[in-house]
């Protein structure tokens, strides 16, 4: 016991933590390092690093409306602003001083302005040095610490920095500024009649509140807008299965009616021939086997994707038979519509039948929502290779009747489901006469279409 004791004293087991002895307990003391960490990263870490300022882009807000050379040119109007400042600054330099004294003071005020193209940060600290520089060869008496031209230069340094780094470091910048003003008017400013410290604090203050603000709105509106794009989508993405969901629900009707049509002739069958041989009789039976089985799995799969209160419609799916109907209660509705019908007219698979009666009730649907008073025209052709459809509508009589519906474009989707379930094809575009054309192939092999018309 004695030796087991003097081991766990003399070599203790090291902590999880090796640093936490040096880790500070006090709230106040994290904050403060925390705030001495943020300054050596916005200030101090790679402070001349090279951050060029980009050109405008030539398709924004402002450089769209242009063409040409101008538009060329106004991609470089940040950089012309910066050159105008740097510019303000040498003149306010040269007139307060004039001569080789007032262009070196002149030429120390503008080159921070100027670094802030390439050198942002870096630009803020060559501001406090040509500062000093140009305080100490200057002759003016009424201003300390800044002289007119670094006075300019250095409320535009603040500014630029502010708007090509993020709050925090314009806060910095700012509260340094201030440091050093009341710095220089406490130890050198007992010779000058006039120190603009104050002044400097208020307007850069005023600055950076603005510029601030206008970094909160554009991050505020960029997230709007990331949220408006991710809205979109899910929207656009539920629409779809939505409609896919629709399509399973009215196929669900055709495929089990010939499900149904096979198990019961499969099991028909054998009594149709006189003393059918055995292996005839298990492969009708194997063939009803795997019907019922097909059939249970689909009516299971379609339970998944139906709605609880969906009821199932007592009537059979409508076909291009039940299109005069439809016609008839558009008109009824304000639509004028016609009908074409080209090539000779034959039973089609029930599946392309729905979906072609889908399609033209979904495009005139689509004219009476968005083209008022327009006048619309249905084209039916039946071709060797499958079936074409073009449903076209005139422009609307009063634009102004048109009002904005909350599903735009969601029909045209449920159409290009229908299409590409089929693989179809399909185009949906305006007319030269503003008003919209939809048109439609679904190909039917003729092996098909003998099995639909039987």
């Amino acid at each position: 016991m004695t030796e087991t004791t003097e081991t766990i004293q003399t070599q203790p087991t090291p902590p999880d933590d090796p640093y936490a002895a040096h880790r500070p307990r006090s709230p106040e003391i994290r904050v403060a390092l925390g705030a001495l960490r943020g300054l050596r990263e916005d200030l101090f870490e790679d402070a001349f690093a090279y951050r060029p300022l980009h050109r405008r882009e030539p398709h924004g807000r402002f450089t769209r409306r242009l063409t040409g050379r101008k538009r060329v040119y106004a991609t470089w109007s940040r950089h012309a602003l910066v050159g105008a400042g740097a510019a303000l600054a040498l003149l306010a330099s040269l007139a307060e001083a004039g001569g080789l004294v007032g262009l070196l003071c002149g030429l120390l005020a503008a080159a921070p302005v100027l670094l802030t193209l390439v050198r942002p940060v870096g630009a803020f600290w060559l501001s406090l040095v040509s500062t000093t520089l140009v305080a100490a060869f200057g002759s003016a008496w009424s201003d300390w610490p800044w002289l007119p031209g670094t006075f300019i230069s250095h409320l535009l340094v603040l500014t630029v920095v502010a708007i090509r780094t993020r709050p925090r470091t314009a806060a910095w910048t700012w509260l340094l500024t201030v440091a050093y003003g009341l710095v220089a008017e406490a130890v050198f400013g007992g010779n000058h009649y006039y120190t603009n410290v104050g002044p400097m604090m208020v307007v850069s203050a005023l600055v950076l509140l603005a510029v601030t603000v206008w970094h909160i709105r554009r991050q505020a509106e960029e997230e709007v807008t990331a949220q408006q794009t991710v809205t979109a989508h899910e929207r656009s993405r539920r629409t779809l299965l939505e409609e896919r969901t629709t399509i399973a629900r009215e196929l669900h009707d055709v495929v089990a009616h010939h499900m149904s049509v096979v198990a019961i002739q499969a099991e028909a069958a054998p009594y149709r021939v006189e003393n059918p041989p055995p292996e005839l009789e298990k492969a009708f039976a194997t063939i009803r086997e795997n019907a019922v089985a097909a059939l249970t799995e689909l009516r299971r799969v379609l339970g998944v994707v139906r709605a609880e209160d969906y009821e199932a419609p007592d009537a059979p799916q409508p076909t291009l038979a039940d299109l005069d109907g439809l016609l008839a209660n558009v008109r009824e509705a304000g639509l004028p519509v016609e009908k074409a019908v080209t090539g000779a007219v034959r039973e089609l698979p029930q599946g392309v039948e729905l979906s072609a009666y889908r399609i033209v009730q979904e495009a005139l649907s689509n004219t009476l929502r968005h083209a008022p008073g327009a006048s619309a025209r249905v084209e039916i052709g039946y071709v060797l290779g499958g079936l074409g459809l073009r449903i076209v509508n005139g422009p609307p009589t009063d634009p102004a009747l048109v009002k904005p519906s909350p599903g735009a474009g969601h029909g045209i989707t449920g159409m290009r489901e229908r299409v590409t379930m089929l693989n179809g094809e399909m185009t949906a575009d305006p007319t030269q006469d503003g008003g919209y054309e939809v048109t439609v192939f679904l190909p039917v092999p003729m092996a098909a279409a003998d099995d639909g018309a039987a």
